[in-house]
């Protein structure tokens, strides 16, 4: 009884009965067929991709397979829940197919966020049609056809509702907070980021869902939907690196280890290890690029596509004649490993 992934949690609803959002404590990849096997017994499973709403009654039930199991997280959620109000779901994944559901699509993005799957680890397709435009406030998600009434009640009450963002995905923090990391602002990250042990975003730094970082990074710029950063790079403050949501490209964009991109600089190819961009320079894959040779003199010119993964480069703007310029990079970033310990 294989399956890819489950996940017990609770969920909102619109007054529709909808599901617009799910939270999921310990999301499991690819559980064991045991503990499947003790799963079936309580919720018979009928196979595919599913969705259950559960009873308080199969709660505890639940727990025991799960503690069995050695979920520890997963099995006290299940006792706990059994005498809660919030409605509670478990949802089964057979298989990593696109979501079809609300629930499905949250159980993926805990998955890339709890870093049980890496950016690009498994199908997110049509998930922007699936999910609600939410009002993420301070007494938690709110549909959007929903939110004036619900500012009316909290006002006749004598209570604020304070809205945080208007989007389709919360900020991760609310969520998952990953360990080894630091936030300084997590509204700056959404459900769906995956922040490697170690790194660290600033108040700038922002990073999209499905991207983020391997390991050990600084992050003040922005890692954009589908980026990948690794270990050991720095992501300038005001720099960009170019997703594919926009613009229809289909290259995945990603630095490799002991990147540096400069203050307000920018990517649209993916580099290799131990590359370096100037402050202000943003390379796309049409840029024009003079490669020099080590007594930087001009060999050829070639567009930066063509140096897309290599490790190694360093990339500047001429001051003088304003040529984008590439030499061998012999002076790699090496970050502080004390400022990124975040325990």
């Amino acid at each position: 009884m294989s399956y890819f992934a489950l996940a017990i949690g609770t969920a909102s609803r619109n007054k529709e009965g909808k599901i617009i959002e799910a939270w999921y404590p310990e999301p499991l990849l690819n559980p064991s067929d045991d503990l499947m096997t003790g799963i079936d017994e309580v919720i018979k499973l009928k196979g595919g991709n599913e969705v259950f709403v559960l009873e308080k009654s199969q709660m505890n039930p639940l727990a025991g397979h799960l503690a069995a199991a050695g979920h520890k997280l997963s099995a006290e959620f299940c006792r706990a829940a059994e005498s809660s109000h919030q409605t509670l779901l478990m949802v089964a994944l057979e298989s990593d197919s696109a979501p079809s559901s609300v629930a499905e699509g949250f159980l993926k993005l805990h998955l890339i966020s709890h870093r049980r799957v890496k950016p690009h680890g498994c199908s997110l397709d049509g998930l922007f049609g699936l999910l609600h435009n939410i009002a993420w406030t301070n007494e938690g998600p709110i549909d959007l056809p929903e939110l004036a009434e619900r500012q009316i009640e909290a006002r006749l009450s004598g209570r604020t509702l304070s809205v945080d963002c208007v989007d389709k995905f919360p900020k991760m923090a609310d969520y998952v907070v990953p360990s080894g990391v630091r936030l300084a602002d997590t509204a700056r990250v959404r459900l769906g980021a995956h922040i490697g042990e170690g790194t660290t975003v600033m108040h700038e730094g922002f990073v999209n869902f499905n991207a983020g970082t391997d390991a050990v990074s600084m992050v003040e710029g922005r890692i954009s939907a589908g980026v990948m950063v690794g270990d050991g790079s720095d992501v300038g403050g005001g720099s960009s690196i170019m997703g594919t949501l926009s613009g229809g490209g289909k290259v995945v964009v990603s630095l490799g280890k002991n990147c540096l991109l400069g203050a307000n600089s920018g990517v649209g190819i993916p580099l290799g290890d131990n590359c370096t961009v100037e402050a202000g320079l943003y390379i796309t894959a049409g840029t024009k690029v003079t490669l020099l040779d080590d007594n930087k003199q001009a060999v050829k010119t070639v567009k930066a596509r063509d140096l897309a993964g290599q490790a190694g480069l360093l990339f500047w703007r001429n001051a003088e004649t304003g040529r984008v310029e590439c030499l061998t990079n012999k002076a790699a970033v090496e970050l502080n490993r004390e400022l990124h310990s975040n325990n």
